[in-house]
């Protein structure tokens, strides 16, 4: 059943008592806004939650916790408010608030108020571009704002506990050295994590 047909049922049951407002809401999709369980130090909130969706997006949870389930994108805040030079903070926030006009551009929406389908296929397509923005011979001068936000979102998923010892393998104490040999017999197939 569509959601046409659903609502059209509710009207019935309900005496047709379903205003306006409420029928268009459930034909656009209308869902809660995103909110995010950690407090921003240099983004907004709003930019923290669209910073929380593009890192989940890079690394859903799976068998393994996503990125969100290990704080990535409270690392991505503090990384920005701490780390980057004024100059690369700039760049970042210009980044992010591109992005999101882009997707206004393209979707009609800000990305926080998009679905996940919608969310994740526009991450795709940027993404997309942006690789083979690199591979071109017109290369940009920066790296484009979602290739920065996979680099943090990979760095702060494999520095956190869980990717270091879920993802990789880590031994606290290594045994002996076994400098040349494939990855495969060095634990099984894992990269190690230090």
């Amino acid at each position: 059943m569509d959601r046409r047909e659903a609502l059209r049922r509710t009207a019935l049951i309900m005496g047709g008592a379903v205003s306006a407002s409420t029928i268009m809401g459930v034909l656009k999709g209308c869902k809660a806004k995103p909110t995010i369980d950690w407090k921003p130090v240099f983004l907004t909130e709003d930019q923290g939650i669209l910073v929380s969706q593009v890192a989940e997006i890079i690394l859903p949870k799976t068998d393994t916790p996503g990125a969100k389930d290990v704080g990535v994108p409270g690392f991505i805040d503090l990384m920005v408010k701490d780390v980057y030079t004024k100059e690369e903070q700039d760049r970042f926030m210009s980044g992010l608030q591109a992005f999101d006009e882009a997707c206004k551009t393209a979707q009609g929406s800000s990305f926080n108020d998009l679905d996940e389908e919608a969310q994740t296929a526009f991450v795709i397509k940027v993404h997309g571009e942006a690789v083979a923005e690199q591979k071109g011979e017109n290369k940009p001068e920066h790296r484009p704002f979602i290739l920065t936000m996979k680099e943090l979102t990979m760095l702060g998923f494999f520095t956190s506990e869980v990717g270091a010892t879920q993802v990789l393998q880590y031994v606290a104490v290594p045994g002996s050295y076994k400098g040349c040999i494939p990855v495969s017999e060095a634990g099984n197939g894992k990269t190690w994590a230090t």
